[in-house]
């Protein structure tokens, strides 16, 4: 008997009018989109997609410049809301709950400001307004410095262990495996360079209005002792939107939906609505 959890992944790249996406999806049931963060891609999520299976239809997407999705030009938070926009109208199953981390979750709130009619609700995982130019900075870093060749996927795993210490082997061995791919003289990112110090480059937007102008139903989540969104940043968002529900994952790090998916599983299912 097929359960939620065993239920086949499908993958597709959809053509839109904005770029194409690839898209895994499974599941029946209100429409969730699931986008991750700056070189992540849509395999990230798994875990979560295979729980909330038995009563959401789960659509994973590998954002503009990663993964196997397309690389146009354009970067900016408009530019991945307009994807976002284009695949729901392409999907016709009504307004998506969208369950965004880090980039994803930048891009989940702009939509959510931007297109409230395709918005049933939003999960953010682990990004706000306020985070230090410092930070933003090492984030730039780390990103550059993983645009480089690896000799094969047991080296691309402990490179990701030691960029990733939190995270557990399974959620170490689905980046290895798809966010990688074999070149003539070994492996590298599918995420491309250039469309990634663009994106880094883009967080750095302004987010506080589109944080103040979102009307639909919010969850604001932090990693209890994430680097990315300092205590001091995620205090000062609680105070420009003191009316949203706020989360701290305990145990979490910056990476919550591999490092605590079944908690994020929770959050979706006890998350707000109209």
């Amino acid at each position: 008997m097929m359960t939620a959890r065993n239920m086949e992944i499908k993958s597709a790249v959809v053509d839109l009018p904005t770029t194409s996406i690839y898209a895994a999806s499974t599941g029946e049931g209100p429409l969730v989109i699931c986008m991750h963060g700056i070189t992540g891609n849509a395999y990230v999520f798994e875990p979560i997609m295979r729980e909330l299976a038995d009563s959401f239809h789960i659509v994973s997407i590998d954002q503009r410049g990663h993964g196997r999705s397309g690389r146009p030009d354009g970067f900016r938070a408009q530019d991945f809301v307009a994807d976002i926009a284009a695949l729901i109208r392409h999907l016709d199953r009504g307004p998506a709950i969208l369950l965004g981390h880090s980039l994803g979750a930048r891009n989940a709130i702009v939509a959510g400001a931007l297109y409230p009619e395709l918005v049933s609700s939003v999960v953010a995982l682990d990004f706000t307004p306020y985070i230090e130019d410092e930070v933003l900075q090492a984030l730039e870093d780390r990103v550059n410095g993983g645009d480089r060749l690896f000799e094969s996927e047991e080296e691309i795993k402990t490179y990701l262990s030691g960029r990733y210490p939190f995270l557990p082997p399974d959620a170490i061995a689905r980046r290895a495996h798809y966010g990688y791919v074999q070149v003539e003289n070994g492996w590298r990112p599918l995420a491309g360079a250039e469309a990634m110090q663009k994106t880094a480059a883009g967080l750095r937007e302004d987010l506080e209005q589109p944080l103040l102008q979102l009307k639909v139903p919010t969850v604001l989540v932090r990693g209890e002792v994430s680097k990315l969104v300092s205590k001091a940043a995620w205090e000062r968002t609680l105070k420009l939107r003191p009316d949203l529900p706020a989360i701290e994952v305990p145990g979490s790090d910056h990476y919550i939906p591999e490092v605590k998916p079944f908690d994020v599983v929770e959050i979706v299912r006890n998350r707000p609505s109209h």
